[in-house]
């Protein structure tokens, strides 16, 4: 992206932000870093994600080329969601989000609450 682009419609940076901005979609990523994984086992990894929301993102992610889905002839079925090299690719990004939460989440909390000490709405 160059300076003078901004973050037009068909930007590939604003793309990138589109696909992080969505909290559930780094954190599913961020949740199937070591190996693949049922949805099931996904749930409790992450919890306080909805089985519906969970599959949205799956779909989401797996429309975005972002992980891959095998299901296994088997009785019962089973089904697992796996990184894609794309997918790996924004672990490193994602690691920095949190690093970066890590280190001034507090200033970050500290700021809302000043305003809404100051009766300051979000």
């Amino acid at each position: 992206m160059t300076s003078d682009q901004g973050f037009l419609a068909d930007c590939r940076a604003r793309l990138a932000f589109d696909l992080l901005s969505n909290t559930w979609n780094a954190v599913v990523l961020w949740a199937l870093r070591e190996r693949p994984y049922r949805p099931g086992e996904l749930r409790d990894r992450i919890g306080g994600i909805s089985p519906k929301v969970l599959t949205e993102t799956l779909r989401r992610l797996e429309f975005n080329g972002l992980v891959t889905r095998q299901a296994y002839e088997e009785v019962p079925p089973r089904v697992e969601y796996e990184l894609t090299a794309l997918g790996r690719t924004l672990l490193g990004p994602i690691d920095a989000f949190g690093a970066w939460a890590f280190t001034h989440g507090d200033e970050v909390m500290a700021a809302q609450d000043r305003h809404e000490a100051d009766g300051g709405a979000p």
